[in-house]
């Protein structure tokens, strides 16, 4: 079970680099640079996404002090869909109005 959720956090840290390079730079991968509109948001979402596997990584193995699971439920639940739906906010086409 431990290599499971290395590989989790492994792929958090993979999520939150793509999310810094994507905020810091525009950098989007190679098979995204087409759907991706709005780079800044998109590695907001990676960054978010990211944090929720390595935290959960971090309580799993005890290296931070381990709150309720209510708290680790919930906490983990609101980061995931938050970075959800801001990665699906980065792919959106901006609205074709002038202002």
């Amino acid at each position: 079970m431990e290599w499971l959720v290395g590989m989790g956090m492994l792929g958090g840290l993979l999520l939150i680099a793509l999310g810094a390079a994507s905020i810091r730079t525009g950098w989007t991968p190679p098979f995204m640079v087409r759907r991706v509109t709005r780079p800044s948001v998109y590695g907001l979402g990676a960054l978010l996404l990211g944090a929720s596997c390595v935290v959960q990584g971090l309580f799993y193995f005890a290296i931070v002090p381990i709150p309720s699971w209510e708290l680790r439920f919930f906490g983990a639940n609101a980061l995931l869909f938050s970075g959800l739906v801001l990665i699906g906010v980065g792919q959106m086409r901006p609205s074709r109005r002038r202002r």
